[in-house]
């Protein structure tokens, strides 16, 4: 083969790579959409104040939460191991 018509192979093989990466990429953007994910964390960076607010869960979503495991478990829908387990993970025990 000669060097032109390999040099046009590699050209061809990279913008069909490019062609399927940003296919993929819109596919994955449409799916996290979809499912309610609204950020891409794989390209934008969250600013040095905003990481640790992202990292634990606020308080009001955490009591709330704690409110509606109780319940569950008041209703009997589960169990008070299931319960101490759960609010161990929220804990972060």
């Amino acid at each position: 083969m000669g060097l032109m018509a390999e040099r046009g192979a590699q050209r061809m093989q990279a913008r069909q790579t490019y062609r399927t990466m940003a296919r993929m990429e819109r596919r994955r953007s449409f799916v996290q959409s979809r499912m309610g994910v609204r950020e891409d964390f794989g390209r934008q960076e969250q600013p040095a104040e905003a990481s640790p607010a992202l990292a634990a869960p606020s308080e009001p979503d955490y009591m709330g939460e704690l409110e509606r495991l109780s319940q569950l478990r008041d209703q009997g829908i589960i169990t008070d191991e299931d319960f101490e387990a759960k609010k161990k993970q929220l804990l972060g025990i």
